[in-house]
């Protein structure tokens, strides 16, 4: 009896404690029981992503005393709803998904990433077949041109308004839903025109770069089939983000952390591995003004983009 007693008397206060405990943890941004959180692209090499964004958890750690947790998630939309919910303090994500995420929680880009060789911004191009006789933009009038999606800035969003600015009017537009999909479209003649992304040259090689690369694999005569006609304006490349609230000098360290990691072979290589880019320079959200606007103006809700491309994964 006695033992019973004394038995229950020792759970109850175990889930005291139990209970209790979290109260006398210490629960400061970048403590061990609350580290700061940090979402990476969503892609679909997770794992060689995972891989890589501990290395630079650690060197942040090392860097700055704080605790930090990478995370990847499947969708775009997540990381927008875990900045709002400060479930992610920052994130690398697309333009597109951070419009959303300033417009609907604040959150704020504070740096833009650097792909090859510093580039900063990158553009999207209109192809079409060397022999469909097509040799500018303003001979897509009255012809079929294919776009990625409703949510691709160099795409569609870029070139529609290029289009747009010169009064220039397609017989008819589709959504290919992919960027390999349209050059395959246009390579195979089903449509007169396609808008994807660009990409200079590699400086060394020489190596073509562009949308167009994507079925050279399969198609190997894509070059000499499929020419690029025009450029769109320069596009801003891709903000790393922190959310609203977020304490500014937290963000100044994990900032000055990221540039040395940048500096380092292992941080070079790690950052390739993770968004393909060679590393950060500071922004605001000013440089992502002329996408907003467009995005506007073109009445396309991102949010429901972002859903429904989740959705479509999903299946």
């Amino acid at each position: 009896m006695k033992i019973g007693k004394y038995y229950v008397v020792v759970v109850l206060c175990v889930l005291t404690w139990l209970s209790v405990r979290p109260l006398f943890s210490d629960r400061t941004i970048g403590s061990e029981s609350n580290p700061i959180r940090i979402m990476l692209t969503p892609s679909t090499d997770a794992h060689a992503i995972v891989q890589n964004g501990e290395i630079l958890a650690q060197f942040i750690e090392q860097h700055t005393g704080l605790h930090v947790k990478v995370d990847v998630p499947n969708f775009y939309i997540t990381v927008v709803e875990a900045l709002g919910t400060s479930r992610a303090d920052a994130a690398i994500m697309n333009t597109f998904s951070y419009l959303l995420a300033h417009a609907k929680y604040g959150a704020n880009a504070s740096m833009r990433v650097a792909r090859r060789y510093g580039e900063l911004t990158y553009r999207g191009e209109f192809i079409t077949r060397f022999d469909s006789g097509i040799d500018s933009l303003f001979q897509l009038e009255g012809k079929t041109i294919a776009y990625v999606d409703p949510s691709s800035t160099s795409g569609y969003i870029y070139p529609k308004e290029m289009l747009k600015q010169r009064n220039i009017h397609t017989k008819e537009e589709m959504f290919a839903n992919g960027h390999s999909q349209v050059v395959l479209k246009v390579y195979q003649g089903d449509i007169d025109a396609g808008a994807v992304f660009y990409s200079p040259p590699d400086t060394v090689t020489g190596e073509l770069l562009d949308a167009r690369c994507k079925i050279a694999p399969q198609h190997p005569d894509v070059y000499e089939k499929v020419k690029v006609i025009a450029l769109t304006d320069a596009i801003p490349n891709d903000p790393l983000v922190f959310r609203s609230g977020f304490p500014q000098e937290i963000k100044n360290a994990i900032i000055d952390a990221l540039m040395a990691f940048q500096a380092t072979p292992q941080g070079k290589k790690s950052l390739m591995t993770i968004a393909s880019i060679e590393g950060f320079v500071p922004t605001t959200d000013e440089a992502y003004a002329d996408v907003r606007t467009l995005v506007s103006k073109y009445g396309i809700d991102v949010e429901d983009v972002l859903k429904k491309e989740r959705d479509k994964k999903r299946k």
